[in-house]
Formats: structure tokens, sequence, C-alpha cells
């Protein structure tokens, strides 16, 4: 029996690492007949409960991620028959790792050892997390909720009228998980998503905007769950923009295309360059980003500048004079890599948003002194997020004024 069979008669409950990429897969999953639904919005409560089973040596997404699955298991007639958590997980030192077992354990002992924890692996690109119909549908998923992010990042910051942009980007998220949780087949599918792509892409068009100032652009790397968990990173986009900001958060699919990347490299370490694995690999890899090309083609020019890196391998080679790409594995090779991109992209600040302890986040601070250096003076400054709140906006003040004195410099340079 695979893992979609035992799903079945289950609600899948989707922690909320990304708010629109976590609506959008689950509409992936309703679309080959599973029951998939976002976890609760974290709050005061998800912190309270994930305490309890935490000693303060885990890393904030674990705890994140276990207090809103706790919050489920708090629910009136919760059966734990009937569900089931996704938690992907991954190999190396990063405490990522150890999330689904520690998970498994303390639904355990609460006496709940018969909810699922469905948890692909990064070992094979996440392979394991269903069929090819599924995998092709949640690649779709996470390449049009990145997009739509964009779209909002890029709007946002101008909008004449406080909160048309977010009313336009609900708007559009809901249509593309309506398109994306419809059975269909692929050529269908791929027809009526960008025919919501190009709706979203006339309503975020329509917004009223005033860019007559412009914003530093702040690229924004690090953790790949804190950056994008509103609050487990204090909401830290939206008050940037409040200081005169404006953020290129990196890509969800990021991370996908780095761990293909890696299983290819693996194969061809263990003389697997000419397998079955590696033809596999291949052939999906250019479907995605076959598809990622035919879903970005209605944003073309609504994205000029914004473009994502045309490869992985091209972050890998701007990492290299700092980290051996294939020896210093995982996001602190993608963040040090990623911010030699956005400045060449025009970025005129790096933030990187990592949990507190996070071994990535320690070797990339001590780094980017270096990669600073090497970019003219480029500001780069690392924010720890450990469910505490700090003064978050005095230092978001002092760096976006950072960005700024070397906005103003690179015009007169």
């Amino acid at each position: 029996m695979n893992e979609q069979q035992t799903l079945i008669g289950r609600t899948i409950y989707l922690p909320q690492m990304s708010y629109g990429a976590t609506r959008c897969v689950a509409a992936a999953f309703r679309s080959v007949g599973l029951d998939a639904e976002p976890a609760p919005d974290s709050d005061a409560e998800t912190l309270e409960l994930g305490s309890r089973f935490t000693s303060g040596d885990e890393c904030l997404p674990e705890r994140i991620t276990l207090g809103d699955f706790l919050k489920i298991v708090n629910r009136p007639q919760f059966d734990p028959k009937k569900a089931a958590f996704f938690m992907p997980t991954s190999g190396g030192p990063c405490r990522f790792g150890q999330y689904e077992g520690y998970i498994e354990k303390v639904m355990r002992q609460l006496g709940y050892a018969d909810v699922m924890i469905f948890s692909p692996s990064s070992k094979n690109a996440y392979q394991g997390i269903g069929d090819s119909t599924f995998t092709r549908t949640a690649w779709r998923a996470f390449v049009v909720s990145d997009l739509l992010q964009k779209l909002l990042l890029k709007t946002r910051p101008y909008e004449t009228r406080r909160g048309d942009t977010r009313e336009v980007y609900e708007q559009s998220l809901r249509a593309v998980c309506e398109a994306l949780s419809v059975r269909s087949d692929h050529g269908e599918r791929m027809k009526r998503l960008i025919e919501v792509m190009t709706k979203a892409r006339d309503r975020f068009r329509a917004v009223p905007v005033n860019r007559s100032e412009k914003r530093p652009l702040i690229g924004i790397v690090g953790e790949i769950f804190c950056r994008h968990h509103f609050f487990s990173n204090e909401n830290l986009i939206e008050r940037l923009e409040e200081h005169g900001g404006e953020g290129w958060i990196s890509d969800l699919c990021e991370w996908i295309l780095y761990t293909a990347s890696q299983e290819r490299h693996n194969l061809v370490r263990i003389g697997q360059r000419l397998s079955k694995a590696m033809l596999k690999n291949r052939i999906t890899n250019w479907v995605q980003r076959h598809d990622e090309h035919q879903l970005r083609k209605p944003l073309h020019e609504d994205l000029k500048g914004y473009e994502e890196p045309s490869t992985i391998e091209e972050l890998l080679q701007y990492s290299e004079p700092y980290l051996p790409p294939r020896g210093s594995l995982g996001e602190m090779v993608l963040n040090v890599g990623k911010t030699v991109y956005l400045h060449k992209k025009g970025a005129h600040g790096i933030i990187d948003i990592s949990p507190f302890t996070c071994m990535n986040g320690i070797i990339c601070e001590a780094i980017y002194p270096h990669v600073s250096r090497d970019l003219d003076g480029l500001p780069i400054r690392t924010f720890y997020f450990d469910g505490v709140a700090g003064d978050l906006d005095r230092d978001l003040g002092i760096f976006v004024e950072l960005a700024r004195n070397y906005q103003r410099k690179k015009r007169v340079a």
C-alpha cells in the first residue's frame, strides 16, 4: 500500500510555513481526492503548547509546528485515526531532520499513536510525496504561490490605499487554489492556471500605486520556515515596508530545485550517472522548468528585474568563494549564493531571517562580513527569532537607513 492510499479517510494538516503555499499545496492534495487543510494560524497559544514539550534547545520552527499540531489535537472530537500531520524531513546536521521523530514521540506520549506523520524526505528530492499526478500539481502549487507572493511584495509598498494589494492577493490566491483543486489532466489544469494567473496579473496592475520614490530593495534570505512564517518572524517584511523598504524574499521553489540538484550530484558520486534514477531526476527537472516557464509567462513584463536564477548551479557558483557548495550543504550555501545574486539584481541590503541558535544562520553570519566587503559594503544583517519579542522596529529602522545610504552611493557611482 503506498502513502497516498494510507492517507485516504484522513485529513492532512499542513504546517503554515508559507501562508500562500500551504493553501496551494492543500488544494493540490484535494485534486487527487485527499482531504487537506492548513494547520491553525500560529499565535500565543501555539508557543505555549509547543513550549510544554520542548526544553528551549530546539529551534523555533519545531516549537511552532508542534504547537500548531497540538492545537488540532486539543479540538473537541479529535480522532487520531482520521488525522495526518504533514512534516517533511531532511538529512544532514540541521535539527529539521528531528522534527518528524519528535512530533511522533509527543503524540505517543499523549496517547495519539494512531495519528499518521506523513514525512517525505529531501534525500530523494521528496519523491515519496505521492504519485506523479500529485507531484506535478504540487510543484505548480509552489510556483504559483511564489509568483503571487512576488506580485504582492512588488506592489504593496507602493499602494496608495492601505490594504488594496492584500485584498487582491487573497482574491487571486483563492482563484489559484480553486484551479489547483479541480480534478483534470495536466494540460487542462495548466490552461486553467494560466488563465487564473493572467487575471491575477491584471488585478495587481489595477491597484493604484505611487512609485515616484524608489525604495531600497532588501533581499530576504535565511531559514526557509522562519523567513516565510509571519508569526515566527514577527511580520518582518510588512514592518520593513513600514520603514520604507521593499522586500524580495527567496522562493520556496529554490529549495525544491536545490534538493534535486543535490540528488543528481549524489548519483554521480556513487557511480549512477547513467541510471534510471538519474533519468527520472532529469526528466522531472525538465518538466518542472517547463511548467515554471509557462506559469511565469503572463507575468514576464511585471517581473522584469525580479527574475530568479536560471539554475540552482548559478547560486552554487556564487557561493563558491565563501563556502564549498558540495561540502557545506543546505541553506547556508543558498543564502550566501543568493546574497551575491540579489546584489547583482540591484538589491541595496540583505536580511537573513533565522531561528535563534540555527547552525545555518550562525555560519552565514560569520561569512557575511567577507561577502559585504566584496560587494562594495552591501549592508547585511542577520535577524534571529526565538518567540520572544525584541525591538524589531528599532533594528529595522537602522538597517533601512543603511540600505538607503548604500542606494545613494550606488546612484552616485
